[in-house]
């Protein structure tokens, strides 16, 4: 006898049915809304531009627990490269394929489920819990959660407790949360020269000469040393492009694109201040355009930490270890109102990948990892 799917899974399935490729929800809100109005919740649909998102409370005390995630979700890709249609979840082995099943609709069915368990336990807990989802976190991340959190600020609501669920295990569910984040800063560059034959080189300006050391110095040097938390800034050029396609043409411009992962060691104005630096020592004519994705930030020991370690070591036996490893998230929209930031999600493997996967069993974990948080902070 096959045994049926838990609610956790359950649910997962029935998030994955929806294609909510960003800044699309296909109707994932809807469903987790309902769910939570049944629990006692004030829901209040937030939509931005193009974005659905959504805050629900329930309790007016603090302090403020708060789940944060997103609906939508990357392109699948080649659909002849799936074994199964990427939007029709599969169940094979234990094993749960579908695009979103491990970024991160596995992790919002699991805030789901487990917050319906914890209630019916402690229907008058302390504090208050919130769900802030977006679909708008694998996109732009313009009209998302800075939105929502701009107007939570603006009106005093302040999240004390923040647990954001994102794929941050690597070999087992729990084995690494991830309790701060680097901040990313991209430059999009453009040097100037003046086109000409190549035969001619005194008549022109080639730009990819000038370029090349300003940018062979720009990879080479040594931006800090990082801390206890965070590795060394790290500079990588993700694009360069001239050329007018001609084997005979000197190009009238280079254009590049570099972007930096820093910690909370550097401020983004001391960073642009070098690098300008650096090119205007190279005399070049460059336009250099600034894009501020996100500052770093860190959660150091206290509640939110203690009680996530505790309750993935109850929950697996596995003694989890901080980490700040990885890219962006919308925690960077959260910690700078002061909230404590966690995440703790499934094991990152396949995320973005053909075949996307979570086991079954890790889901129903995470279930009850997230549920003793809660009782954790709110008991």
């Amino acid at each position: 006898m096959i045994k049926p799917p838990s609610a956790t899974v359950q649910l997962a399935c029935d998030l994955i049915t929806r294609p909510s490729i960003t800044p699309q929800d296909a109707g994932c809100q809807p469903l987790m809304m309902e769910r939570l109005e049944r629990l006692g919740f004030r829901v209040e649909p937030m939509r931005f531009g193009q974005v659905d998102n959504f805050w629900a409370r329930r309790g007016t005390e603090r302090p403020l627990f708060c789940f944060a995630g997103h609906t939508d979700v990357v392109p699948p890709g080649p659909l002849d490269r799936w074994d199964t249609n990427p939007f029709e979840p599969s169940i094979r082995d234990g094993v749960l394929y579908g695009r979103g099943a491990c970024d991160m609709k596995g992790s919002l069915a699991a805030m789901i489920t487990a917050t319906e368990g914890f209630l019916a336990v402690h229907p008058d807990h302390q504090g208050s819990i919130a769900f802030l989802i977006t679909s708008d976190e694998e996109g732009a991340s313009v009209d998302g959660t800075r939105k929502v959190m701009e107007t939570l600020t603006a009106r005093g609501e302040r999240i004390d407790y923040a647990l954001v669920g994102e794929p941050s295990s690597k070999d087992r569910l729990g084995d690494i949360v991830k309790h701060g984040r680097r901040g990313s800063l991209t430059g999009r560059l453009r040097v100037q020269g003046k086109q000409g034959h190549v035969a001619y080189p005194l008549l022109a300006d080639n730009p990819i000469h000038r370029a090349v050391a300003a940018i062979a110095t720009l990879t080479a040097e040594q931006w800090d040393a990082g801390n206890e938390h965070f590795p060394p800034t790290s500079l990588q050029f993700s694009n360069i492009q001239s050329g007018t396609g001609a084997d005979n043409v000197i190009p009238d411009a280079l254009t590049a694109i570099f972007n930096l992962r820093f910690s909370t060691e550097q401020t983004p104005e001391a960073l642009q201040q070098r690098i300008h630096a650096i090119l205007d020592a190279a005399e070049l004519d460059y336009q250099l355009d600034w894009n501020l994705s996100g500052l770093p930030f860190l959660t150091p020991q206290g509640e939110l930490l203690d009680a996530g370690r505790d309750a993935i070591e109850a929950v697996t036996g596995v003694q989890s270890t901080p980490s700040t490893i990885g890219g962006t998230s919308d925690g960077r929209f959260i910690a700078p109102t002061g909230a404590q930031v966690l995440e703790i999600g499934p094991i990152n493997a396949t995320i973005h990948k053909i075949n996307e996967c979570v086991a079954c069993a890790e889901l129903d974990q995470l279930a009850a990892i997230y549920a003793e948080v809660l009782r954790r902070l709110l008991t």
